[in-house]
């Protein structure tokens, strides 16, 4: 009678927890389906919008084709192969171009954690990429990227990151500069060329040797290679997955 019952309990146990998973499966499939039919009817005017927006100023004929290189390999090595999402090629980072105008375009203030990471993901792989050419994609990043402040002032954009940084065009920018620029993408603040001058450089420097091919990226997260972070010392736990994450 005992092992009948405990039996029976067994079986129970194991219906509850299959109907757990399809319920949690049937939520997610909702869940994301909810967000990518809300994002595709939003989508058209969102595009529109931007592109229409007055901070283009720039359109990718207005960098040299050098310049277009440089930021790729930095930002996005596999931007034209890809479909909105990228975790396999090494110093790509958990951001894609895509994801970045995702970020400025579906999000009015981007909150980083598990559920803002899926959505993001999802937007990119289903609704921006399929919706926008790569071309068109990058037209607007070089255009609405934040690039820290000049003198206190948000600068977003390329042409007004050379303007207020170095009184220049992006044309006329020399390829130490134009690097410069890019390197503050990963974080504004922190290698900002005016406020963190040495950060920058240093950045600029690390960057220049990948490009040259002195350095190749180890993995996914090697977004540094192999110079300083100018994170915050961690210590414990965090110390230990930061290890994890970054490499270094």
């Amino acid at each position: 009678m005992k092992k009948h019952t405990k039996k029976s309990i067994r079986i129970s146990l194991i219906k509850i927890i299959i109907a757990i998973i399809l319920l949690l499966g049937i939520s997610i499939i909702l869940y994301t389906g909810s967000i990518i039919i809300k994002a595709k009817k939003q989508t058209p005017e969102i595009i529109q919008n931007a592109l229409n927006s007055k901070k283009i100023k720039l359109d990718l004929k207005d960098l040299s084709s050098e310049q277009i290189k440089i930021l790729l390999m930095v930002e996005d090595p596999n931007f034209y192969n890809h479909k909105g999402i990228d975790f396999k090629t090494p110093g790509a980072g958990l951001t894609t171009i895509t994801q970045g105008l995702v970020k400025m375009l579906y999000f009015k203030h981007y909150k980083p954690g598990i559920i803002n990471k899926i959505k993001l993901c999802l937007l990119a792989r289903y609704t921006l990429n399929p919706s926008l050419s790569k071309n068109e994609q990058l037209k607007l990043f070089i255009n609405l990227v934040y690039l820290g402040k000049a003198n206190g002032k948000p600068v977003y954009g390329f042409f007004d990151a050379a303007k207020y940084y170095y009184g220049k065009s992006v044309s006329e920018l020399s390829r130490d500069e134009y690097i410069s620029i890019v390197a503050m993408i990963i974080a504004p603040k922190t290698f900002n060329i005016q406020a963190n001058p040495e950060a920058n450089k240093n950045r600029v420097e690390c960057i220049k040797k990948m490009i040259s091919g002195e350095y190749k990226p180890k993995g996914l997260m090697d977004l540094y290679y192999g110079g300083k972070t100018y994170r915050k010392p961690r210590s414990g736990i965090k110390k230990i997955l930061s290890k994890i994450v970054w490499g270094y």
